[in-house]
């Protein structure tokens, strides 16, 4: 239910990601092999820019001007110092296990190398696809293609948890007239009624919801509540309509006027969110394959690549590295 609360999100951006592959990479390759776009630090020292150590591990150094774009814009001086701190300590300990598995194991750094340009090539074409794809999506979703949908697909949405629909509000022990907001909860839920509600959960309830259209998960509408305990549910919405609950801070009211219980097929407002997501995100892989496919069409078309015999090949060759003499070739 809608409780009226502020909701952050946090996610990793990819340009961090980036700056950890780097160090993952330039910690695992040597110099000589490393892509241009590595090669910061020693094309710094030799422009004559000052690298400003910031720790030190072995031989290994971090510099200040690695850890730029490591802090996002408007974060506290204090936040700002504690991140750098963790980013720090993150880094030496990675450091300490990286020289420790250098002596414990010999790596094939080839291997190593193949796998780190591998892991940026998937990026650089993860976002070339993500661009693409922003680019020539349409986000409209009908309301006939979500239910064509639905009725396709049925046996893919049975509920997994209990649901209801209902007005719900928490008031204060303290707060007044709880009797008269009680009798409104147990009356019809008039256009009167309603606003009554709403007028008084305005001034007095610490959270409510009078959207009783929409379907919730029960278990989320009872949390932080005494309900919670209930030792069977399905039990209890069979047997109530209206529940009044408190404990030593709040009184709780509920109204269920609809409800469907767990294996029951979910109603499609229920999940009609989801199969939005799964309409999008279905339109997304299509127009992916779609440009490989036109790249491919394309590259051919133009020559831009090449197959030559690979059945006269031998498949150990990789393996034990034996070059191909001239009838091979």
């Amino acid at each position: 239910m809608k409780m009226y609360c502020n909701k952050s999100l946090t996610a990793l951006p990819l340009h961090k990601i980036l700056v950890l592959l780097s160090f993952i990479i330039s910690t695992a390759c040597s110099d000589k092999h490393l892509p241009d776009f590595l090669k910061f630090k020693n094309q710094a020292a030799q422009e004559g820019v000052e690298l400003i150590p910031v720790a030190r591990v072995h031989d290994n150094y971090l510099y200040r001007q690695d850890l730029e774009g490591i802090i996002e814009p408007g974060i506290s001086r204090a936040d700002s110092a504690s991140i750098m701190d963790r980013y720090v300590d993150s880094w030496i300990k990675k450091q300490l296990l990286i020289n420790e598995a250098a002596t414990k194991i010999d790596f094939d750094e080839a291997e190593l190398e193949r796998k780190a340009l591998d892991y940026r090539y998937a990026l650089m074409i993860y976002e070339f696809e993500k661009n693409h794809v922003n680019q020539k999506i349409d986000n409209d979703v009908s309301e006939e293609e979500i239910k064509t949908y639905y009725e396709n697909n049925k046996a893919n949405f049975e509920l997994k948890q209990n649901i209801i629909k209902g007005i719900f509000a928490k008031v204060p022990q303290e707060a007044p007239r709880v009797g008269r907001l009680r009798s409104l909860f147990q009356d019809k839920l008039s256009s009167e009624n309603r606003e009554e509600i709403k007028s008084y959960c305005l001034s007095f309830a610490s959270s409510y919801s009078m959207d009783d259209s929409v379907w919730y998960n029960f278990e989320e509408v009872i949390k932080n509540t005494p309900l919670i305990s209930i030792p069977n549910k399905v039990q209890f919405l069979r047997e109530n309509k209206f529940v009044e609950t408190s404990d030593d801070l709040y009184v709780y009211l509920f109204k269920i006027t609809d409800y469907k219980i767990s294996d029951q097929m979910s109603p499609l407002e229920f999940v009609k969110d989801d199969i939005t997501k799964i309409i999008l995100n279905k339109r997304k892989v299509a127009l992916t394959q779609k440009l490989k496919e036109e790249i491919y069409a394309n590259a051919k078309k133009t020559k831009e690549f090449e197959i030559f015999n690979t059945q006269s090949v031998p498949q150990n060759v990789a393996e034990q590295h034996i070059p191909l003499t001239e009838e091979d070739q």
